[in-house]
């Protein structure tokens, strides 16, 4: 089995936030991510919960997506400056993926 890098980029950005995120992400040339729900966390202003600090209605979401290693800085500069006012963190780890036309 043949296996390809490839970089995961991982966000955690208010839920309100989100659709502007995908659409960067789409105009970027992403094929795909994946959006999950943050119950939680612990940052820079403390502990927070769904049930807490942040209501169910906004909340935090977190966007992963897989890119080739070639497309990850135009990524990261296409949402750096809705990251820079808004609350969000940015991961980026090196993967492996088995079928790489797909990202």
């Amino acid at each position: 089995m043949d296996m390809h890098e490839a970089k995961r980029i991982e966000i955690i950005i208010e839920k309100i936030m989100e659709k502007r995120l995908t659409d960067l992400l789409i105009g970027t040339g992403v094929k795909g991510f994946s959006v999950l729900p943050v119950s939680g966390g612990s940052g820079g202003s403390g502990h927070w919960s769904r049930q807490g600090q942040i209501s169910r209605a906004q909340g935090m979401s977190a966007v992963v997506c897989l890119v080739k290693p070639d497309r990850m800085e135009a990524t990261l500069d296409a949402i750096f400056p809705m990251l820079d006012r808004h609350i969000g963190v940015v991961s980026v780890t090196d993967t492996m993926v088995i079928r790489a036309e797909l990202f």
